[in-house]
């Protein structure tokens, strides 16, 4: 655990979703399979909350975000979200859309690979929350769609445009986000959205399981330098890289490579 903690413990229950962590892997289950997994406030407030604590936890190397049923997430829940916000003033509209921000705000800086296990409809909130993890897994039936303009709203939100045209270019993410068609699972691979795998829930095991056994301070640096570097030119970004990867070069991890490669031995990795 970090030590430069304040006075509140690590949340020992989240009531909203499932969460575990085993052997380094940390897990959310989104569990409303009733509703195709669809957030509500508390859920998003769960959400933005334990990724933000996460990293200080001490025990978990890499997020799985995942749901049950036959939906990854449906998006914010038509009843117990868009119909409360029908009668919000501006001010707690507000309150609300940068609570959604704060969530895939938090899972892109989390210093500890997020993997989505796609099992199926990824909507709107959904698509985005898939978006903003590093590695997307996707089952033959996952399908996206960034449904916000087909309920009137501007197809940015949530940070949607900022990362898909990076993930997929802006001819791609333009007609995704303007038109809000949905995308299956083999058109969304072509795209560049994630990857198909035939046996999710094994897939998403094997991948988290490699993250957490290898050199996890390497895993963090890098994409800690890949969602930094974004917005960065060139120099600043040699800069910023020959920094960083100095102080590796003093990390227990890279001592223990250069000691298992001279003892002919697979090294064995801390993370630290």
């Amino acid at each position: 655990m970090s030590p430069f903690r304040a006075s509140p413990g690590v949340t020992g229950e989240w009531g909203h979703f499932g969460f575990t962590v085993v052997d380094g892997v940390a897990t959310v289950t989104l569990d409303r399979p009733e509703k195709l997994n669809a957030l509500t406030f508390d859920v998003y407030a769960d959400l933005r909350d334990l990724v933000a604590e996460l990293p200080h936890r001490g025990d978990a190397k890499v997020l799985v975000l995942q749901g049950t049923g036959r939906g990854f997430c449906s998006g914010g829940d038509v009843e117990e979200i868009i119909g409360e916000l029908q009668s919000m003033a501006a001010a707690e509209l507000l309150e609300f859309t940068r609570m959604t921000g704060a969530v895939v705000r938090a899972l892109r800086e989390c210093p500890m690979p997020v993997i989505a296990a796609v099992n199926g409809v990824a909507a709107g909130a959904g698509s985005v929350l898939a978006l903003a993890a590093d590695f997307r897994l996707l089952a033959k039936e996952a399908t996206f769609a960034f449904l916000f303009t087909k309920v009137g709203l501007a197809g940015a939100d949530m940070g949607s445009a900022y990362l898909l045209p990076r993930l997929i270019g802006l001819g791609r993410a333009t007609e995704l986000l303007i038109l809000g068609e949905k995308v299956d699972a083999v058109r969304a691979e072509q795209l560049g959205l994630g990857t198909v795998v035939d046996d999710l829930p094994a897939a998403a095991a094997s991948l988290a399981r490699r993250l957490s056994e290898g050199p996890a301070l390497a895993y963090s640096m890098t994409k800690v330098l890949l969602t930094r570097e974004q917005d960065l030119d060139l120099a600043s970004s040699i800069e910023l890289e020959a920094i960083s990867q100095a102080l590796l070069m003093k990390s227990t991890d890279h001592a223990e490579f250069y000691a298992a490669w001279t003892a002919g031995r697979k090294p064995v990795w801390r993370g630290r």
